[in-house]
């Protein structure tokens, strides 16, 4: 197959985030971009712009949906009121490592390898991880969220690979699954730093982390893989490790861990997030 990209960042600075999105060019603040603006003349030419506190604006702003390819996967994409537009590019480093996980367990057992994505928002990982053959129980807290990425599953032509669409509480179902005794091959996590589940109850990253990771522990195979992934200044890469490897309880393999972020065409590099991650499979 071959995958074609139309996501890329175009310059940063001065607090903002200058990117293109299939055939639009996007302007958002992004407090960690520091520095002067390298293409001063990019960014008067943004489709979209976001201001925290008068919304969007822009040529495009009203126009509804676009779509972009990214990592090979199409995905519908809009402006929304919180200044995102559906898609954390940064994500799409980590498709390759989630990929290769996945085909080293399909074929090896008798059944599609299970994996269970938490907070996990429009389905890029969703999407990437069935189409390399997985079975993914895809849950998030939002409704319109879960619909809006298994429409992504159909823009993409992925309809009818095998994934569960869940609305819940990242807590609440973990805990029930741990009830079920159901297992999975894989987890993947994308924890906000704060908000609010589909049960009402609120959710703090330094708080409740680990309480979601012990259980999310106890529903994960032996030797199965985790993928963590954070945007919080409160947790860095080494402590998003470790809490992996103190709610596993026991050693775990190659834990590795670093930063999350994207590059302009002439190399420089905006941070995003962090990451922790085990392949699993002693």
């Amino acid at each position: 197959m071959t995958r074609r990209d139309d996501v890329r960042l175009i310059d940063f600075g001065d607090a903002a985030r200058l990117e293109r999105f299939g055939d639009r060019v996007v302007d958002r603040p992004h407090p960690g971009a520091f520095g002067a603006r390298r293409e001063p003349d990019a960014w008067p030419a943004a489709d979209l712009r976001f201001d925290r506190d008068g919304g969007w604006s822009g040529p495009a702003a009203g126009s509804g949906a676009w779509t972009a390819s990214v990592a090979g996967l199409t995905l519908e994409l809009r402006p929304t009121a919180g200044g995102q537009v559906g898609l954390f590019p940064e994500h799409a480093t980590m498709l390759p490592w989630l990929e290769a996980r996945v085909a080293e367990r399909v074929g090896a057992d008798a059944e599609p390898p299970a994996v269970l994505h938490l907070f996990a928002y429009t389905g890029l990982a969703t999407l990437a991880m069935a189409r390399a053959g997985a079975s993914v129980t895809h849950v998030d807290a939002s409704r319109p969220t879960v619909g809006w990425a298994r429409h992504n599953a159909a823009v993409t032509g992925l309809a009818e690979r095998p994934v569960r669409w869940i609305v819940d509480d990242a807590r609440a179902f973990t805990e029930r699954e741990v009830r079920r005794g159901r297992t999975y091959a894989g987890l993947v996590l994308d924890p906000p730093s704060y908000g609010h589940g589909a049960d009402g109850r609120a959710w703090r990253i330094e708080a409740d982390l680990e309480t979601l990771l012990a259980d999310a522990a106890r529903v994960l195979e032996p030797g199965g893989f985790v993928l963590l992934t954070a945007h919080t200044t409160a947790l860095d890469g080494e402590a998003l490790s470790d809490a992996l490897v103190r709610a596993a309880g026991r050693p775990v393999r190659s834990v590795e861990s670093g930063e999350l972020g994207l590059e302009t065409d002439d190399g420089r590099r905006l941070d995003l997030g962090w990451f922790a991650r085990s392949p699993g499979r002693a």
